[in-house]
């Protein structure tokens, strides 16, 4: 692996001239090949220790407890990136501080027909179709089992699960749940894929209400210890994600992921393939997750976890979403843009900000938002 030295100055150094180096020499030619080809090339990449890695001992500001885990800062890998679970633990040996593997589904299969994803360079974004493109639950979890036989993980490892195209819902994810009961610390059930057919169906009241009723009875008779959370889609409108929160309550279910891809399409987007079908992700998402972030916090009093995932590119987007109440926050496709650089970078950034505002950790920042401006202390003078 491409290591960074263990002094925070040095470290910084390497994270910002690294992040620059990418953007300005290296990502130019992956802009050149396919998006899916450079995905893949990446996932090799990293699962060969290819990547830079982060060996600077995160901060004390950014470490936090949430749902019973130790995250040693507040910063993940959204599903989606390493779908197959083929480099978790390089994942995290980057600086992430908790990787989501998947989606995985029960079988196998191959997902739509490619092309599949369409980069949005001027927007900063991407669209994807891929429809849960997955190895199938064997093979993952032969994966994971051995990654964990390696020795202990160094961050939180999350499985998101998924259903078979054309297969029932409770069954697919209830499975999920018994598969991965002893690899995974923590699961989320994604019904917000704006991809495979009738998903987001899923996400109605009376529907969601049955499926989440059923994982968390399943998961309490055989993993009553490992937090299960359920991934929303950004646009659900306010009564409908009213209902999401109340099903969540009402279910015990232990947090939400917020969110998903999104169908709208800016009147701002600029790329030539805005016109593909697919879910929207990036830049031209961020500051819808935020808001739905935001009153999803607000909707449930601040008594559920939320990770919040959607455009985070930098310190300021991730700072955003943990104000806006999110516990956690992922990141996947400015990742792409930004470098494999960008999750020290991020961190820096992130522990200046909550310095700045004289946090004395980042769960101290956590839908910092709904309250009252924090009063500074006053300087003295000399």
């Amino acid at each position: 692996a491409i290591s960074t030295t263990s002094h925070p100055a040095f470290g910084e150094v390497k994270a910002r001239c690294g992040t620059s180096f990418y953007k300005n020499v290296m990502y130019p030619f992956v802009k050149m090949y396919d998006p899916e080809d450079s995905h893949n090339l990446s996932i090799w990449a990293a699962s060969s220790g290819l990547v830079p890695y982060d060996n600077c001992a995160d901060d004390e500001i950014l470490k936090s407890k949430v749902l019973g885990r130790e995250f040693s800062n507040p910063l993940g890998l959204a599903a989606g990136c390493d779908k197959q679970a083929q480099a978790a633990r390089q994942f995290m040996m980057m600086g992430f501080g908790f990787v989501e593997v998947g989606s995985v589904t029960p079988e196998p299969q191959d997902g739509n027909d490619k092309p599949r994803c369409f980069r949005m360079n001027e927007d900063e974004g991407i669209i994807n179709r891929y429809g849960f493109n997955s190895d199938g639950a064997d093979v993952v979890l032969e994966r994971l089992q051995t990654a964990r036989a390696e020795g202990d993980m160094p961050g939180v490892l999350m499985v998101n699960l998924g259903k078979n195209k054309t297969a029932d819902a409770i069954p697919d994810y209830v499975y999920g749940v018994k598969k991965f009961k002893d690899v995974a610390d923590m699961m989320v059930v994604n019904i917000s894929s704006p991809n495979t057919p009738g998903l987001r169906n899923l996400q109605g009241k009376k529907e969601m209400t049955a499926l989440l009723s059923a994982v968390v009875k399943t998961r309490n008779a055989e993993c009553p210890h490992v937090p299960i959370l359920v991934k929303i889609a950004p646009d659900l409108s306010d009564a409908e994600l009213k209902d999401v929160c109340n099903v969540v309550v009402s279910t015990k279910m232990d947090g939400m992921v917020i969110s998903n891809t999104t169908n709208q399409r800016p009147a701002s987007l600029r790329g030539s393939s805005k016109g593909e079908t697919g879910g929207l992700s990036g830049l031209p998402v961020k500051d819808l997750s935020t808001a739905m972030i935001r009153k999803a916090y607000a909707l449930t009093k601040g008594q559920v976890t939320i990770i919040g995932v959607g455009g985070v590119g930098t310190g300021l987007d991730a700072y955003e979403k943990i104000k806006a109440g999110a516990s956690l926050v992922e990141m996947y496709s400015r990742l792409s843009m930004e470098g494999p650089w960008a999750p020290p970078k991020i961190k820096i950034e992130l522990r200046r900000l909550l310095q700045e505002d004289e946090y004395e950790s980042v769960s101290e920042a956590v839908g910092a938002d709904h309250r009252p401006p924090k009063k500074k202390a006053e300087k003295k003078d000399d």
